[in-house]
């Protein structure tokens, strides 16, 4: 049975990216992508609300690492268990800053710095769900290889568009496929840990701020108080922040399920 669920897991992730390269056209970044709603100039710092807003990713980044830097091992099975975790805040902190740099004057070259962090991020958390759910081994012998998939994404979509035939597919399945396959992962496999709902909120508060990012000039419209980008930043960083409530408070499972495929009987 639990053979049969990793084979579905395997071929609902070979499916997706295969439909897309398949029947959707190469996607170059449009121009009016930098056209953020919120233009204001504050204490001297262009586009203010959009450069600072990046700072809880750098606060929540860094609470993460120091998080699981001090407590050790506590909260995990094994200590290597660790490891994707740590890149994710790492990388978290650092889209922080790549994210104010690129809204302190937006274009593509900037916007290089902002996704490529996050890109890592992204497979670093999908690694440690593919280590806890499925099968731990497998998860850690990912974890670099889904990291070069993540940076190799954004940097193919910065070569093509160098090259006048921008690409942002690889870049979307990276950043969406997670979204899409971690809900299969919880359903089909058990958990090894508490608080294992928790992952469910990650998934919600990053979907409410990429709604937002879509919204920003509509939101920005109401009063233009604050605009749908800003406040993507800081649901986007509640996200992350998710992930941290959940490893100070989770617990190992007692007598926990096995997830290891080649154990006998699975």
């Amino acid at each position: 049975m639990k053979r049969l669920k990793f084979v579905s897991c395997l071929l609902i992730g070979l499916g997706i990216p295969l439909g897309v390269f398949l029947f959707v056209p190469p996607i170059a970044q449009p121009l009016w992508y930098h056209d953020f709603a919120d233009q204001r100039c504050l204490l001297c710092i262009p586009h203010s609300l959009n450069v600072l807003s990046n700072l809880p990713f750098v606060l929540v980044g860094g609470w993460g690492m120091l998080h699981l830097l001090r407590r050790g091992p506590h909260g995990f099975h094994e200590s290597w268990e660790r490891a994707s975790y740590l890149v994710f805040f790492s990388m978290i902190a650092l889209t922080g800053v790549g994210s104010a740099y690129y809204h302190w004057d937006p274009d593509n070259d900037r916007l290089l710095w902002d996704r490529l962090p996050l890109a890592i991020a992204f497979m670093a958390f999908f690694s440690s769900i593919i280590a806890e759910r499925i099968d731990r081994r497998a998860g850690l012998l990912l974890l670099v290889p889904l990291m070069i998939l993540g940076a190799g994404s954004v940097l193919y979509w910065h070569w093509t568009e160098v090259w006048g035939r921008g690409d942002l597919r690889p870049y979307f399945l990276v950043q969406f496929y997670p979204l899409v396959a971690v809900p299969f992962i919880l359903v089909l496999f058990p958990a090894r840990y508490t608080r294992a709902s928790d992952i469910y909120g990650v998934i919600v508060w990053y979907a409410v701020a990429k709604g937002l990012e879509v919204l920003d000039k509509q939101i920005y419209s109401q009063g233009q108080v604050v605009s749908g980008h800003t406040l993507k930043h800081l649901v986007a960083a509640v996200s992350a922040f998710v992930v941290l409530f959940m490893l100070r408070y989770r617990r190992p499972l007692i007598a926990p399920l096995s997830s290891r495929i080649s154990e006998p009987g699975a």
